[in-house]
């Protein structure tokens, strides 16, 4: 383990992402910008790729943004950039952002004579690489002082790959609780909420206990996330309630396919198709209840946010989702890929008005207590300083089990 003096004067921290546009991770990063403690750090963030839609907001926390516009395959001569990169700007401690940015910028810092090199697995999905891919994991994991993943399920998959236990930590993900409030029995959200940075403040209130809210989902529409079986369970729930509603906001590869799906289910006047949503907030607020459909999942944010404001929530038992839903407390989980389930899920919240928002305080509660994005961002400049301690106090053992019952 390699030690940074926090006495030696603000340390230089570079972010690493493959892109900066709106998505879970690059949110973080966002925070990341708003939340450094700026007397002991100075950040840069780089991305492979090209500004996005972040970037600008990166830059009006202050901190310079580095947009290498490469496009995607491998690509060997971004090791010797990016370490030009850190030697330039006097990097001493590089953080990278998933598999890619991992690879090139752990040989990069190496070469680059970068004094600690720290990796967020922000996902699920470790199975998803190939044999080459993990083998260049394996090896970059090798540079790697601390690797951290958002959820303990996927530091099981991570030593199971080869990354050694003492060097996994469990450290999910936050959200700011300081622009959710309640007033007057309502939750209200204060500014900057929910997408990316984009920000418009907006009250939410519950709806009236007569009145059940649609049920929403956030969420990209790439395969992963299974929106296809949330319409077939939206198909069989309205069939035994006639007010069910859907509305689905996100965008994606698989949107034209989703909307043919819903056609082809007779879904016209059930499934509403917002596209990208600006103020995911005042989306929120008309729910009745959030359901997230995934096959695979690190830490949602969008989870955390609709938990945030009060939603009871319907999830799939998977990834990171039982570490962020206690069953039966502040939600439901079922099973990934089964309709069925699912919307008897769906059906049991909206038939339960006091079960359901029972669940829904809970919930908030439970976000306020380990989802902070204060906390988090305090955890990872511990991080950096090589203050963290041991991971196995953290709870990933040498078999790279954590301390969460599988579901």
């Amino acid at each position: 383990m390699r030690y940074i003096d926090p006495k030696r004067g603000r340390l230089r921290v570079a972010h690493v992402t493959l892109g900066l546009d709106v998505g879970g991770q690059e949110k973080l990063l966002v925070e990341f910008a708003r939340c450094a403690d700026r007397r002991r750090f100075d950040l840069q963030f780089v991305s492979l790729g090209g500004r996005g839609l972040l970037a600008g907001d990166l830059e009006a926390h202050g901190w310079p943004v580095a947009a290498l516009g490469e496009p995607t395959g491998f690509r060997p001569g971004l090791v010797p950039r990016l370490a030009r990169l850190f030697r330039a700007g006097r990097i001493d401690v590089v953080h990278t952002h998933d598999e890619r940015p991992h690879i090139y910028g752990a040989f990069a810092a190496r070469l680059a004579g970068v004094r600690r090199l720290i990796h967020t697995r922000h996902h699920g999905m470790a199975d998803r690489l190939t044999r080459r891919q993990s083998g260049l994991v394996r090896v970059a994991s090798e540079l790697t002082d601390r690797f951290v993943c958002v959820s303990a399920d996927s530091a099981r998959q991570a030593v199971r790959q080869g990354v050694s236990a003492r060097k996994v930590r469990v450290l999910h993900n936050g959200i700011d609780l300081t622009r959710f409030r309640v007033e007057g029995g309502g939750w209200r959200v204060e500014g900057e909420v929910g997408s990316g940075g984009l920000s418009s403040p907006s009250t939410l209130h519950p709806p009236p206990s007569t009145l059940v809210g649609p049920v929403v989902t956030v969420a990209r529409l790439s395969p992963e996330k299974d929106i296809t079986t949330l319409l077939r369970a939206t198909a069989l729930a309205a069939r035994s309630d006639d007010a069910f509603r859907l509305e689905i906001a996100g965008d994606g590869p698989c949107m034209a396919d989703l909307r043919r799906t819903a056609a082809e289910l007779g879904l016209g006047g059930v499934v509403h198709f917002h596209g990208q949503v600006r103020d995911v907030p005042a989306f929120l607020a008309r729910a009745g209840l959030f359901v997230l459909p995934s096959l695979t999942e690190g830490v949602s944010l969008t989870l955390l946010e609709a938990m945030a404001c009060g939603l009871a929530v319907v999830a799939t038992c998977v990834g990171g989702n039982p570490e962020v839903v206690a069953d039966g407390e502040t939600g439901l989980l079922t099973p990934p890929g089964d309709p069925a389930a699912l919307a008897a899920a769906m059906l049991r919240l909206r038939r339960d008005d006091l079960g359901r928002r029972r669940m829904g305080r809970a919930g908030r509660r439970r976000v306020e207590r380990r989802f902070d994005v204060r906390r988090m961002t305090a955890e990872y400049e511990k991080v950096y300083l090589g203050l963290d301690g041991r991971a196995a106090r953290l709870g990933v053992g040498a078999n790279g089990a954590a301390g969460v019952s599988d579901c």
